[in-house]
């Protein structure tokens, strides 16, 4: 048996029984572990040299545990998946993520301050492989190796201009918050260029800090930066942050329903596309999909969030934190996810999944609405 694969994948991640309450035990104590304990088990990255790394893909066959054949998950077909390891100790914790255009590259960023790059390969219009990895540290703007933990905490990453090989990207940091603007090269990710003014409330922000920044692909504020913090108010609201100009402008996005925003892209019609997750301990982790309005992303709105899909441990998810959006060659929208193992690879598992996102009005079957896994 492969030695990287999770206690989740030994037990077959089930749905029922002791076996599932093992797992959410297991997932429990890792998501919900103390701030020193999560921090304690995350490589020193300072010292990281930019270079090859080995990763082993492992296909999933089916997202769904009950119904291998199932494919349609509401708003979204099924396009394949990935269960990625290596014995790399500065291997996981991917929290941010964002593909080439043509889906043929990714680049991931980690909370222990690293980056990945790679190419992906298909099969059928699957995602089949990953190849060609490499990996390195995140740098400060004088090109040194982050040296403070708190620093290093990148949770989300999405290419402003150009491509994963001549271009640049923005990078959303928690606990110490920031967006900072990083040049791309064929030799990965250079030191920040120059970093967003950021809003008053930053300040205060501490571990609700940005956990994703996102760039609109379209709508009247084509091009604008969006940043989101992770965890909603006591009113279900998640506070947002909009830059048309130099300076950010607060709104809110409404209907959060106890979920926690991890990542976000912007769609080509100006929408906003959220990653969510949710944990209890009674039933373990659930991961939401929505889509944010283009006419409400604006200053000072409240925004509504509408479902795309829904799914929790009875179908192939982990922790998942990394959203990016790109086009294949059928010029399909596909929605690619990627968790972080948090560093325990006892318990949780990398994960890289793909969707495709049906155009509107192409209605899934009654038992593959959105809310079928969220009524469970």
């Amino acid at each position: 048996m492969n030695s990287h694969r999770s206690l989740l994948d030994r037990l077959v991640r089930p749905t029922g029984g002791w076996k599932r309450k093992i797992v959410t035990l297991g997932l429990g104590l890792a998501m919900t572990g103390s701030w020193a304990v999560a921090q304690s088990v995350k490589p020193d990255t300072s010292r990281l040299v930019t270079g090859p790394v080995g990763v082993e893909a492992r296909s999933i066959a089916a997202f769904d545990h009950a119904d291998a054949a199932r494919t349609r998950f509401g708003a979204l077909e099924w396009r394949g998946g990935l269960v990625l390891t290596s014995p790399s100790s500065n291997f996981g914790g991917w929290s941010g993520l964002v593909l080439s255009p043509d889906g043929k590259s990714l680049l991931t960023v980690s909370d222990a301050g690293a980056w990945m790059k790679a190419d992906l390969t298909y099969a059928k219009g699957r995602l089949a492989g990953l190849t060609n990895a490499k990996l390195g540290p995140l740098r400060a703007k004088d090109g040194k190796v982050l040296a403070r933990r708190r620093d290093r905490d990148a949770e989300s990453i999405v290419l402003e201009n150009g491509s994963l090989d001549e271009g640049s990207v923005l990078v959303a940091f928690e606990q110490n918050d920031r967006i900072g603007r990083f040049p791309l090269t064929m030799k990965g990710l250079g030191a920040p260029a120059a970093y967003l003014a950021m809003p008053e409330e930053a300040k205060a922000m501490r571990m609700n800090g940005f956990e994703t920044v996102a760039v609109l692909a379209g709508g009247d504020h084509k091009g604008a930066v969006v940043a989101i913090a992770e965890n909603a108010s006591r009113d279900g609201r998640q506070a947002a942050w909009i830059w048309t100009g130099d300076r950010p402008a607060r709104f809110d996005i409404a209907g959060s329903g106890g979920f926690e925003v991890t990542d976000a892209k912007g769609l080509p019609d100006g929408s906003l596309v959220l990653l969510e997750r949710r944990f209890r301990w009674a039933e373990g982790v659930k991961m939401r999909l929505s889509r944010v309005p283009a006419v409400a992303i604006k200053a000072g709105a409240v925004a509504p969030r509408e479902t795309l899909l829904a799914a929790d441990m009875g179908q192939e998810i982990d922790n998942m934190e990394g959203l990016a959006i790109s086009t294949d060659a059928r010029g399909e929208t596909i929605l690619t996810l990627i968790s972080d193992d948090n560093f325990n690879r006892f318990l949780q598992r990398t994960v890289l999944l793909q969707f495709a996102l049906q155009p509107v009005g192409t209605a899934a079957k009654p038992d593959e609405t959105a809310t079928a896994a969220s009524a469970r």
